[in-house]
């Protein structure tokens, strides 16, 4: 069943994620002039980002060195999800947000040096959040609830250690008091 949940939430991010990035690329004005949709508050802006999160760009490899780190972040996630016990399902669910977010992301690394679709652009007047994507949310979501998660295990269990035991001494070996 847990395999069943994490492939459904995989397969669901991604397929809206593919979706909304093949829609935005083929609709949107290629120079990123945002469409208000709502107001200001929310935008649609078509971006590429060569780089990841927040614009970080490491030069003329980063599409190589990004696509490396994400494989490597999927292996642990994968290795996470495999620690992961059927009845830990928040756990699960943050683990396949996650791992369906990189997945999205690194699909748009494989198919064009061009970088990430990036559209969604949200924020009042000059003050905007950096253009992210689905799969950035996903991301983002998925990793603030797997900490979330982590954090009440070991609370939990921290919490349900046994306190340590002193050696304890048979009464007739102590030391009487002198009077």
């Amino acid at each position: 069943m847990k395999a069943l949940r994490a492939s459904v939430v995989l397969g669901v991010v991604v397929a809206i994620d593919l979706a909304t990035k093949l829609l935005a690329a083929s609709m949107l004005p290629p120079n990123g002039m945002p469409q208000s949709i709502v107001g200001d508050a929310l935008k649609f802006a078509l971006v590429y980002n060569p780089g990841a999160a927040f614009g970080l760009y490491l030069g003329d490899y980063s599409r190589w060195i990004f696509m490396a780190l994400t494989v490597g972040a999927l292996i642990i996630l994968w290795r996470l999800y495999q620690q992961t016990l059927e009845s830990q399902r928040a756990r699960t669910f943050a683990i396949a947000l996650v791992a369906a977010g990189a997945i999205g992301n690194l699909l748009d690394r494989v198919r064009s040096d061009l970088g990430v679709v990036d559209f969604l652009d949200v924020g009042v007047g000059m003050h905007r959040w950096p253009t992210f994507n689905v799969a950035d949310m996903a991301v983002s979501g998925g990793a603030f609830l797997l900490a979330w998660v982590l954090w009440g295990e070991e609370h939990h269990e921290s919490a349900h250690e046994p306190l340590p035991t002193a050696v304890s001494a048979d009464v007739a070996d102590l030391p009487r008091p002198q009077s």
